[in-house]
């Protein structure tokens, strides 16, 4: 090929088969359109991956403080104390939910509750925030006890049980130890009584051909057992067992409402019956209306929440939390963006 080229000279038919080759203008803006929707979706992915990493490092900075927060506790409840318990205010410990041995409603954590409130100077007055149906008479007894021994250590502070929903059985055991007992008018209350339950399935097992093949060492192990009946002597004993234990409640409730019970005999106030919280009022086992909001307003204190919460417990409804604000925005941001690229 002579160079240079001869502008004059006709052009080959191999150049002529090279322009003939070259796009059309639809297919140019084909490539442009496809070439500029790479570059968007490598922005977005760009965006996203930025918008997840400040999600990861705000995570881990919550989980940092969170975890620092836990760490600020008390010795005996593990947990952090409330930063206006400096000042003058209304100690509120919550027993919400059944009686257990286990959880923030057990013995233990109630009663670490209820020693820092009455240590703690600024604390004028105890309130108890019952709402429950009760439980374990053993854990009422522990934290009734723990009321009547603080109460009798700092005679100066008056311990206030203020019930919400319900006051029931084991929750009005422990309710018995205060001072006072506000309820709502609508408050179920009493319940003064014990039981254990029991079933007899034998009958049934006997229709669909199973048999029970429970092997024990000692008379009476299987007493309670749901596939025979009781002996007349074997109720008797669970009977007396429950009454035994029912003395005790009766007991407890007598030594911390005292006179202000009253006939309680006549009224069935120990039968196990309830009765609402304007009708408790009348009966002695109450003794004015009114709720938390007007148990403040009337010492003019704040309140101050002393109630055990597990630490984990309380870091994961937090992170939770956070983790829904984060992936609700992340939504939000995802919907924003395909809205405008529908637009485009």
């Amino acid at each position: 090929m002579a160079w240079p080229p001869n502008p004059n000279k006709t052009p080959t038919s191999q150049a002529v088969q090279t322009d003939a080759t070259r796009p059309t203008t639809k297919e140019w803006h084909l490539l442009e359109k496809t070439l500029l929707a790479s570059i968007d979706e490598q922005r977005r992915s760009r965006r996203w991956s930025i918008f997840f990493k400040i999600l990861t490092f705000l995570y881990i900075a919550a989980l940092i403080l969170l975890l620092s927060q836990c760490s600020t506790t008390t010795p005996t409840t593990g947990m952090a104390m409330p930063i206006d318990a400096s000042e003058p205010h209304l100690a509120v410990v919550h027993v919400h939910g059944a009686i257990t041995d286990t959880g923030e409603t057990s013995a233990h954590n109630i009663n670490a509750a209820l020693i820092d409130a009455f240590e703690n100077v600024n604390a004028k007055a105890i309130a108890l925030d019952i709402n429950s149906p009760g439980g374990s008479p053993v854990q009422s007894d522990e934290i009734w006890q723990m009321v009547m021994d603080l109460r009798q250590e700092h005679p100066d502070k008056k311990v206030y049980a203020v019930i919400g929903d319900i006051g029931a059985s084991g929750a009005y055991y422990i309710a018995s130890a205060a001072d006072e007992i506000w309820v709502n008018p609508s408050s179920l209350v009493g319940s003064i009584g014990v039981i254990m339950s029991s079933y007899n399935v034998k009958g049934l097992m006997d229709k669909v051909g199973v048999s029970d093949t429970t092997m024990t060492a000692g008379e009476y192990k299987d007493i309670l057992s749901s596939t025979r009946a009781m002996s007349d002597k074997e109720r008797t004993h669970v009977q007396n067992v429950l009454n035994a234990t029912h003395q005790n409640f009766i007991n407890a409730v007598k030594k911390g409402r005292g006179d202000k019970l009253k006939d309680p005999e006549k009224n069935q106030i120990f039968t196990g019956l309830f009765w609402a919280g304007s009708q408790s009022v009348e009966l002695g086992l109450a003794d004015k209306l009114g709720g938390m909001m007007k148990l403040k307003k009337q010492l003019d204190l704040p309140d101050v929440d002393y109630s055990y919460t597990d630490p984990m417990q309380r870091f994961f409804d937090r992170f939770g939390v956070q983790m829904g604000k984060g992936l609700g925005e992340g939504v939000k941001v995802g919907l924003q963006e395909q809205s405008q690229a529908q637009l485009q």
